[in-house]
């Protein structure tokens, strides 16, 4: 059965690699020349290239090795992405206070962890399922306070009072799985500088 394995791909691989978030929105042209634009995609969806990180004969025997270990596309993994994987900006340190995640209603305990990306006004709020345990850092109204983590969501012993910002701060991965079942490296090509492509993709995955 698929699963998910609490495993990070190698670091010193994906530090290297290529990829980013994918959107999918459906354009349709109007006979007038305007358009109709809209998603059927509440979030988006991250697609890596881990070849770009190979860059020895031992790099490649750690992919082959994980890829194995993974069954090809059957078992998700844990991806560390170089461009956004903490709570806050690359340069700063993490805090509790990087990301509002809930504001107390006198009633609910549990608070789904997350991160904003701002824009221009406009905002996007994407769901965070796989932080790095020993990085997070949470509080009520900018007080420490003790919580437990589980099935994507900051649960408190007690209930946070009315009116409070409920804010985190974290290093986190994306869920991914392999993309292929089979890696096509050519070793004369390797050695001659091409970069095999060994695609992931982002998956939904509770915790």
């Amino acid at each position: 059965m698929p699963a998910f394995h609490d495993i990070r791909f190698p670091t010193n691989i994906s530090l290297n690699a290529s990829g980013g978030p994918e959107r999918r929105t459906r354009i349709v042209t109007l006979t007038s020349g305007y358009e109709e634009r809209n998603t059927p995609w509440a979030h988006s969806r991250r697609r890596y290239d881990a070849g770009y990180g190979v860059r020895s004969l031992d790099d490649l025997h750690a992919v082959i090795a994980f890829f194995e270990a993974r069954r090809g596309r059957l078992h998700g993994f844990r991806w560390q992405d170089q461009a956004d994987h903490r709570s806050g900006l690359p340069s700063a340190p993490i805090t509790a206070l990087d990301q509002t995640i809930g504001i107390g209603d006198g009633a609910t305990t549990a608070f789904p962890l997350t991160k904003t990306y701002a824009s221009g006004g406009e905002a996007y709020i994407r769901p965070i399922t796989h932080p790095v345990p020993e990085t997070l850092l949470v509080s009520i109204d900018g007080s420490a306070a003790p919580f437990t983590f589980a099935d994507a969501a900051i649960t408190f012993p007690v209930v946070p009072p009315p009116g409070a910002e409920i804010t985190a701060g974290y290093a986190f991965d994306t869920p991914v799985r392999f993309d292929t079942d089979s890696l096509d490296i050519n070793l004369a090509g390797f050695n001659a500088g091409d970069i095999p492509s060994i695609p992931l993709i982002e998956i939904r995955v509770s915790d």
